[in-house]
């Protein structure tokens, strides 16, 4: 059971003027008088047209921009041939075109809200922006695309081990495929030092969150000084037949011979770990930092139980079967 991370419109105004004019005095006196209203009425009906004149104005403005973000859409695709799990992370980085960078926002489970970057600028109120930066939004891909779960920044994801394939900066695009990472670095032959990563399409095309004040968009790929290569993250490890793929949360994670804490540890999870639940039951009550569950699942890949409470998910009974008795 996860614990819950923490949600412009431009209106213009018209100003109006009304100009009254006066008919002759033979033509007043052949024709019936209207009657005659006030100076704040006339300007309220003037003002309800110009209002209608405006918002029409919008709606056909309105289908241009809605044309460019369909054309978005359709770009952020892979763009070359694919395994499905890397289909998978493409896409689901495409799925969040659009939405806002902010700088620490997002998670495994969507965007969020970020943190003020301390450097000012566009990102000196990301904290009341929800969005990704860009590591976020590639942790946010691999996960929900593939049950891939990368680390916490850049520089740790462009260092990660269990890349199936890397690619230096000097090979360039050609042996990339659509869902492996790219990454820039101030000093390209230090890994450490990369401050930025995207996911690439194909056809020298990437899907990115770049910077505060930009939206999750479709970019040409970057080949500056900074480039430092790219990782393939898909081909790996693949969640057994008939379970659903979770991460954990917290630290020393014990997993049980049966779904007790009484019972013997058959394993302890260090630190955030993705596991495959294969089914759960009701058994002991389990309390953790204000939340109470009595839920475990059973983990075939170690044999062993663990508490829902300490699955990373909104909710306490999982979306998997009841373990038969």
């Amino acid at each position: 059971m996860r614990r819950m991370n923490r949600a412009m419109t431009a209106t213009g105004g018209v100003l109006l003027a009304a100009l009254l004019s006066t008919a002759s005095a033979g033509v007043a006196a052949a024709a019936p008088q209207a009657p005659r209203q006030s100076a704040a009425t006339a300007a309220a009906k003037a003002t309800a047209a110009a209002r209608g004149a405006v918002a029409a104005e919008g709606a056909v403005a309105a289908e241009p921009r809605a044309e460019a973000r369909a054309r978005a859409a359709a770009d952020c695709r892979p763009l070359a041939d694919a395994s499905a799990a890397a289909r998978a992370i493409v896409n689901a980085a495409c799925s969040q075109l659009g939405v806002p960078y902010s700088w620490g926002g997002g998670s495994i489970h969507g965007p969020t809200y970020g943190q003020d970057y301390p450097g000012g600028g566009p990102g000196s109120h990301d904290s009341q922006v929800k969005g990704f930066d860009c590591s976020h939004l590639v942790q946010y891909a691999a996960w929900q695309g593939a049950g891939i779960l990368l680390p916490e920044g850049s520089w740790n994801q462009a260092q990660w081990g269990g890349a199936t394939a890397r690619f230096d900066r000097g090979q360039g695009l050609a042996p990339l495929q659509p869902g492996d990472l790219l990454f820039w670095s101030k000093n390209p032959a230090n890994l450490g030092s990369v401050h930025h990563i995207a996911i690439y399409l194909g056809n020298g095309k990437m899907v990115e969150a770049r910077e505060s004040g930009t939206l999750v968009m479709v970019s040409d790929v970057r080949l500056n000084a900074e480039y430092a290569g790219a990782i393939r993250i898909s081909g790996g490890e693949q969640p057994p037949a008939g379970t659903k793929r979770y991460v954990t949360w917290g630290t020393n994670v014990n997993l049980r011979a049966q779904p007790s804490t009484k019972a013997p540890v058959k394993a302890r999870l260090s630190g955030p770990t993705p596991v495959d639940v294969l089914c759960q039951v009701h058994a002991e009550m389990v309390e953790a930092e204000g939340y109470r569950n009595d839920a475990w699942s059973y983990l075939p890949k170690y044999d062993a139980w663990i508490s829902n409470i300490f699955i990373d998910d909104p909710k306490a009974w999982l979306d998997v079967p009841t373990c038969n008795s």
